[in-house]
């Protein structure tokens, strides 16, 4: 069964054109490479998200922040602010164009296989994703000689449905909390990483677990990586387990919220470290 495992998964022989990701790790590379000021170009402003900077700095931590990023938000194509996509390098924006699109379309071939696992029509849980938000970010982890003393990602799971990450290179660094202990995640040759997200684990009704996860910078080699967050809510705009799971007397495992307050919650659960979907989880006994 699919839900014994997929709390993180790699995925190989997906079916996207290997020019394509070749691009994107290319290009990544470079804008990574260019200097700080020409980085700056496209730095986050007061109040957003979207753009070049230390988006995962940990509140009240010992630990230095130790990575670097650009956030965007790359579907659908009009919620796009391409000021913040950048022109250096030349083909960088071509990249991510191209490689969104082919996370979108992977993102539908998963979900019809999830749905069948779950026993559901596949429309009804691709109709969760169908139009929402999908957003990219292009880390960079530098190496560290002593990476006690950093932070390269805090412990924390992803507030979105499903998410693809694409390593750029082979160094390791990502870890996922399995029963309290912390397990690396050694990529395999030309693998997407899949992590469950928040929201998936309430659309499935727990079936599927959102996966911890940090990062731990290496002490001799840098890491490179693009994510993709796909993001879903039923009509409405609402968090709940998929009504087709709760046919037959089967009972709901988390209370329905809006997604705006639940990306509140996951908001305070990043800066405060507590999970956030404890909250949402309805009692046996209630």
């Amino acid at each position: 069964m699919i839900g014994e495992w997929l709390w993180v998964a790699q995925l190989t022989n997906y079916g996207v054109d290997e020019a394509v990701i070749q691009q994107m790790k290319d290009t990544t590379a470079q804008f990574f490479s260019l200097p700080l000021e020409s980085k700056n170009a496209v730095a986050v402003r007061g109040g957003g998200f979207e753009g070049f900077g230390h988006h995962f700095n940990a509140p009240g931590s010992d630990k230095l922040d130790w990575a670097e990023c650009l956030l965007l938000e790359t579907q659908p194509v009009q919620a796009r602010n391409m000021e913040f996509w950048p022109a250096n390098p030349p083909a960088f924006r071509h990249a991510m164009d191209r490689y969104s699109e082919e996370m979108a379309s992977l993102t539908r071939r998963l979900l019809g296989f999830l749905a069948a696992d779950l026993g559901v029509a596949a429309e009804a849980l691709l109709g969760a994703f169908a139009g929402k938000r999908q957003t990219a970010g292009v880390h960079r982890y530098p190496p560290c000689r002593r990476p006690e003393q950093v932070l390269g990602m805090a412990p924390h799971t992803d507030g979105f449905g499903l998410t693809l990450l694409l390593p750029a290179d082979d160094t390791p660094g990502l870890q996922v909390r399995r029963r309290g202990r912390w397990f690396p995640v050694r990529p395999l040759p030309g693998a997407l990483v899949v992590n469950v997200g928040d929201v998936l684990e309430v659309l499935s009704n727990g079936a599927y677990g959102s996966a911890e996860h940090r990062v731990i910078p290496h002490a001799e080699r840098g890491r490179t990586t693009v994510v993709v967050f796909q993001d879903a809510a039923l009509d409405g705009g609402v968090v709940a387990p998929l009504p087709e799971l709760l046919r037959g007397g089967h009972e709901p495992r988390y209370r329905p919220v809006d997604r705006l307050e639940f990306s509140k919650g996951h908001l305070r659960e990043l800066a405060q470290g507590t999970p956030f979907l404890d909250s949402l989880k309805i009692s046996s006994s209630s």
